[in-house]
């Protein structure tokens, strides 16, 4: 186990309201106050680093630093197989400026589609998830979850964000787009990675039906 988190409020290190909504949720049971990077007026970092915990610590580092409080930081993205991994830790780049998924989703069917015709037909991917907890003094700790799957087209359903109305988790029929926020949360790389991090961190979630939800 790494460092102990028993600080009682914490920063999410994302102005990514997907991101956000999905990683509150996460955190409500634990009855950690949290707030966001971009509630409290600070900059997105430059992700220069050249893996998700890379980008996930210079992200945690960032707010922690600016913040003076514990940072919590995600950094994930689609790695798709018969694609060499890419869109990997470029995934939120392929949306471009606007962060048009819609465009992003086409451009990773167009490059299946090639290869298809080429004749690897391979739509399995993976979503990858690093989650961070960086303290104001520089101390971090990492982990990585991920899930595995196959990309559909046209994409189905308008829940999620992201990649998800394309991706089909490994033993089931829906795509991360069709299903419910709390059936996700069962399952996504997120979550797994962030059951990851509380053991790490020395954290337990409380039974079903106890503890506070904090905002």
């Amino acid at each position: 186990m790494g460092r102990t988190f028993s600080e009682r409020k914490l920063v999410i290190a994302s102005h990514n309201q997907g991101k956000l909504r999905e990683i509150r949720d996460l955190i409500g049971p634990l009855g950690i106050e949290v707030v966001s990077a971009g509630e409290l007026g600070l900059p997105e970092p430059e992700e220069t680093g050249s893996t998700y915990i890379a980008n996930a610590e210079l992200k945690a580092r960032a707010s922690a630093e600016g913040s003076g409080l514990p940072a919590l930081a995600d950094d994930s993205g689609l790695s798709v197989t018969a694609l060499d991994g890419d869109p990997g830790i470029y995934s939120a780049r392929w949306a471009g400026p606007e962060k048009d998924f819609a465009l992003a989703m086409q451009k990773v069917e167009d490059r299946l589609q090639e290869q298809a015709a080429a004749g690897n037909r391979d739509r399995s991917a993976a979503f990858v998830c690093a989650l961070t907890i960086c303290w104001p003094d520089g101390h971090a700790e990492s982990v990585e979850g991920r899930v595995h799957g196959d990309l559909v087209w046209p994409p189905r359903g308008a829940n999620g964000f992201g990649y998800d109305p394309m991706f089909i988790p490994e033993g089931h029929d829906k795509t991360f787009g069709e299903v419910d926020a709390g059936w996700k949360h069962s399952v996504s790389h997120r979550a797994i990675a962030f059951e990851e991090l509380l053991k790490q961190v020395g954290l337990e979630k409380p039974p079903a039906g106890a503890g506070g939800n904090a905002g």
